[in-house]
């Protein structure tokens, strides 16, 4: 059926098909990625791209703390390396961290030996910081291609997408960004946040923090239930073996 819907939109629609389902974040053509529950859950993941970033991602584990909540935060390599001591602190303060690279490429343009490298140098600066291998990976600006996600699950990681866009990295105030998350909110969600800006250590997040504590007050609220990735993931496992069963 894909074949034949395919085959009659021409070499400009093949490519603009293509060139979507490479960025889009719930798109499933390219290859199986996580992107939450159903609809309907009273779960939902916050997880954060772009740091270790220091001060901002200090101030974000405050609050979640102060909301008794744990996050995902998507690592930079990089960063990682020039701020362990960030790394270390979100594992001891029981937060679940995976790999965003070593410096954020855009992968649909990266060679397989590229996109090994990448892999590769993030994961021996986060574990080396941290002593925690990463099971987890989210590919910058959510850019994926078939062997890109080939390559990913050979070095053991999940790829890890997100259903609930915040736009916070160009958002204005935080009241923009919560209205993005409530527009979209269906329960069940992985929400995207950023703590940090790939371009530079030290980006200003201070409007994702103050968006975060207001999606925190108004869901716990509401009765949802935030959860980590791979706590999302295994209730994701449960729903469908007892689908099996029954």
């Amino acid at each position: 059926m894909l074949a034949t819907l395919l085959g009659g939109l021409g070499v400009a629609g093949l490519a603009t098909v293509a060139g979507y389902n490479t960025m889009s974040p719930t798109s499933q053509l390219y290859g199986r990625t996580f992107i939450g529950l159903p609809r309907g859950s009273r779960l939902l993941a916050l997880t954060y791209d772009d740091g270790p970033n220091d001060p901002y991602t200090w101030r974000m584990m405050e609050v979640l703390e102060r909301h008794g909540v744990k996050a995902t935060f998507f690592l930079i390599g990089q960063f990682v390396q020039q701020k362990p001591e960030i790394a270390r602190a979100l594992v001891d303060a029981g937060h679940v961290i995976g790999s965003h690279t070593w410096d954020h490429p855009n992968l649909i343009f990266a060679s397989t030996s590229e996109v090994r490298r990448q892999l590769e140098q993030a994961q021996k600066a986060i574990c080396d910081a941290t002593g925690v291998t990463p099971k987890l990976f989210r590919p910058p600006f959510g850019g994926r291609r078939p062997a890109s996600l080939r390559t990913v699950r050979a070095f053991g990681l999940e790829p890890i997408m997100w259903n609930v866009t915040c736009y916070d990295w160009r958002a204005k105030s935080s009241e923009v960004i919560v209205a993005h998350a409530e527009r979209q909110i269906r329960g069940g969600d992985v929400i995207l946040l950023h703590d940090g800006g790939y371009g530079r250590m030290g980006a200003d997040r201070s409007r994702s923090l103050e968006a975060s504590d207001r999606i925190l007050t108004r869901y716990q609220g509401e009765g949802y239930e935030f959860v980590t990735i791979p706590q999302m993931m295994g209730r994701a496992s449960s729903q469908r073996a007892r689908r099996i069963v029954e």
